[in-house]
């Protein structure tokens, strides 16, 4: 495109006008020719017509003398530029309006056919070679007695015809040749409004086929061009982003899996080559185990995530009560909790609260969203999980008053293998992938989860779920 379209384009620009000289110069020479030649023809006509109505048939019925209607056409000769005889039927000259009167020697017109303009009333040529150069010559027949007595003839130069259409040509080449510049405009338009930004798009393109996703682009303009460079940018500020998460993820993955790993090395070498003593073997392989179990979970979560982009997720809605799951959970966590202080205050509404949801699924909801406030409370602080019921839903509160997320951080919490730096120091066993997954089933029963956090003071997920209408009603 970058190399052929700006030279098709000029291409088509220069053909046009080429094309549109040889259409002036061919089709509309000849039209305007033709046209003029006929109402020419048509003019000097109804003159002859008069005439030979008028001065001529006085002069066949001896009403009127010689030199009297050869004062009138001398006169309409100055008029209309143009010759005009009487002849006879056999072609004998009576008169000619560029020449004297001449009774002595009479002047025939070879060869004379009356018939000459073939149903017509004039013909172009030499009229019987009594001329050098082409005339349009027009008949009107003289009659008086219900006879044909003679005609008069008007000859016209051909020469001046052309001449008048010239003039009307070059009128139209000069019309031509400003269309031809003015069109230079769109030429313009399109260099600076297309061409140009789809060369940078072009351009752009090849960098990031490339490689180099860090290209800027920019273009000006609110239109389809401009839309389509927006999105291009927009796709390679993605395409980075994702190659920056992948790099973060190699780079937090491969940390822990090498944690674990190098302990749980560390501690068998330990204990092989008699560093721990075998009193101590218990307690180093329980820690060897932890380790163990850490990886697992490390696993498993990279598996759930493979499954969601490769199958989707599969759901088995039951219904069950959602504040029975969400009492389970929190006292899951009572050992946790106890070990830094931490108090988890319930406030259900009723005593059951019935929902329609993948009770599996929700349990890893609730396990991830509360292990994450543990996580990131301080010490002493009060976790609350809240449930409200609205509008056909029961809507899930977890809150807490930790470290909180920096508001940078909000919109890129969801993404997988993300880790805020605030949450590097603390969360020390994290993958980046809970959220994600919770996000993912929440997503996956069709219903929203968001967040509320504040730096410094704590956060607040809050998720929806379909109340079961039946089973509380009854």
């Amino acid at each position: 495109m970058r190399k052929t379209l700006y030279l098709k384009f000029l291409l088509a620009y220069f053909i046009f006008g080429f094309f549109g000289f040889v259409v002036v110069a061919t089709f509309v020479s000849n039209m305007t020719f033709e046209q003029l030649r006929r109402e020419k023809a048509d003019a000097l006509y109804r003159e002859a017509t008069l005439i030979a109505n008028t001065y001529a048939a006085d002069l066949y019925n001896n009403e009127t003398s010689l030199d009297t209607v050869k004062k009138q056409l001398d006169a309409l000769d100055t008029y209309l530029s143009a010759n005009l005889w009487i002849i006879n039927p056999s072609g004998l000259m009576i008169l000619d309006s560029q020449a004297p009167v001449d009774v002595e020697n009479e002047t025939v017109i070879e060869g004379f056919d009356p018939t000459v303009t073939e149903g017509s009333y004039y013909t172009v040529g030499t009229f019987f070679d009594s001329f050098t150069q082409n005339q349009l010559s027009v008949f009107a027949p003289i009659t008086s007695g219900y006879k044909v007595r003679g005609y008069v003839v008007i000859h016209y130069p051909i020469s001046n015809i052309t001449a008048s259409c010239n003039s009307l040509l070059n009128i139209s080449y000069l019309m031509l040749i400003i269309l031809f510049l003015l069109s230079l405009i769109i030429l313009i338009f399109f260099t600076e409004m297309v061409y140009l930004p789809l060369r940078r798009i072009t351009e752009a393109t090849e960098q990031y086929a490339s490689g180099n996703m860090h290209y800027e682009l920019q273009i000006d303009s609110e239109d389809e061009i401009g839309y389509l460079g927006a999105s291009l940018s927009y796709m390679a500020n993605e395409i980075a982003r994702s190659e920056d998460d992948q790099k973060k993820f190699v780079a937090n993955v491969s940390h822990d899996f090498r944690s674990p790993l190098t302990s749980i090395k560390g501690y068998l070498e330990a204990m092989l080559d008699g560093t721990i003593p075998p009193e101590l073997n218990e307690k180093y392989l329980t820690i060897v185990l932890n380790e163990t179990e850490r990886l697992i979970k490390l696993t498993n979560s990279l598996l759930v995530l493979n499954n969601l982009n490769t199958k989707g997720m599969l759901l088995d809605k039951n219904v069950f009560d959602i504040n029975k799951i969400i009492r389970n959970t929190a006292a899951s966590f009572e050992g946790t909790c106890k070990n830094k202080t931490i108090a988890i205050e319930l406030l259900l509404t009723g005593d059951e609260l019935f929902v329609s949801a993948d009770v599996g699924k929700i349990q890893q909801v609730l396990y991830n969203l509360l292990d994450n406030a543990i996580k990131f409370s301080h010490p002493d602080s009060i976790i609350k999980i809240e449930t409200t019921e609205k509008h056909n839903k029961v809507f899930v509160s977890i809150k807490d008053r930790g470290i909180g997320i920096p508001k940078d951080d909000l919109k890129l919490i969801w993404d997988r293998f993300y880790k805020s730096d605030l949450s590097r120091g603390r969360d020390k066993k994290g993958t980046g992938l809970g959220l994600s997954i919770t996000k993912e089933i929440i997503h996956a029963h069709g219903e929203h989860i968001n967040v509320i956090s504040t730096e410094g003071v704590g956060s607040e997920f809050i998720f929806s779920l379909p109340l079961d209408e039946d089973e509380n009603e009854d």
